[in-house]
């Protein structure tokens, strides 16, 4: 009988699981340290970017926000961007955040001479503000601190201030007297009756003949129960000329034709009357 004993000494240090060897090929901590690597340079950069961005965003969007607003106006024409922006300046609005639109509106609407405004924000730190101004269609007169002073007036019967500017024509609009108003208070309306008229003059204005241009004046004549009668004063003549309520292109011609015959039937005349549908004329009492 024969005896096997198998050794494993021999096999004792040696790793029956290895395979063989790549050349060039890397061991396992050598990937995962290159990995680890790979890893830490992305998180930097990444860091590294938010930190630019955040930068970018800061200048470009919340240090600009945080500062005083810059400030656009439009639709101007009388009233200067500097003007507007001054009646801005008691609302203490230090920053673009503090600005409120609703106070702005309610500020510049205030004006008597502004018919309508807009105000806009645009983020960061711009703010637009877009005005309509009262457009005259007559100049009336009223009595303030013991003078006479000239005030104009929009086709819905608002009076506001008369304001000079370089380029306007002040003669471009007539002359209402005999309105019942002696005293003015900010954005206040002449009485609804006398508004037709406004409106009347507004279209004869629209139509760009300027037939108005031969009018200097318009009195208004108040009758009993409350209508009312108007006196035109031609430009350049001394002669008043009674009408009734209905003032349109049509009326002006007629009036100055009436005027010119006249003037050639008889050069005295004081007054021309030409309501109820016919002509009729006064002397002068020299005369």
């Amino acid at each position: 009988m024969s005896d096997f004993t198998i050794k494993f000494d021999e096999y004792e240090n040696e790793d029956v699981f290895s395979s063989p060897k790549i050349p060039g090929e890397k061991n396992e901590s050598g990937a995962s340290r290159e990995d680890g690597l790979t890893r830490v340079i992305k998180i930097i950069f990444m860091l590294l970017s938010a930190c630019i961005a955040f930068e970018f965003a800061f200048y470009k969007f919340i240090r600009p926000s945080l500062s005083s607003p810059q400030v656009s106006v439009s639709g101007t024409k009388n009233y200067s961007a500097k003007e507007l922006v001054d009646l801005l300046r008691p609302m203490n609005a230090r920053n673009w955040f503090e600005f409120n639109e609703n106070s702005a509106v309610s500020i510049l609407a205030s004006v008597s001479g502004i018919s309508s405004v807009t105000v806009r924000k645009v983020f960061p730190n711009r703010i637009y503000i877009s005005v309509h101004e009262r457009e005259p269609v007559a100049v009336t007169f009223i009595s303030q601190n013991g003078r006479s002073r000239a005030v104009q007036i929009d086709r819905s019967g608002v009076l506001f201030p008369e304001r000079f500017v370089e380029g306007s024509d002040i003669n471009s609009v007539p002359i209402i007297s005999g309105l019942p108003v002696e005293h003015m208070t900010e954005g206040m309306r002449i009485p609804a009756k006398f508004r037709p008229l406004l409106d009347q003059i507004a279209e004869i204005q629209k139509n760009g003949h300027k037939y108005l241009a031969a009018v200097s004046e318009i009195c208004v004549i108040q009758k009993e129960y409350g209508n009312y009668e108007l006196v035109l004063i031609p430009a350049g003549a001394k002669i008043k000329v009674l009408t009734d309520r209905t003032l349109n292109e049509d009326a002006l011609k007629y009036m100055m034709v009436a005027l010119d015959v006249v003037n050639r039937i008889e050069p005295y005349v004081s007054e021309i009357d030409l309501r109820y549908g016919s002509v009729s004329y006064r002397k002068r009492p020299d005369r």
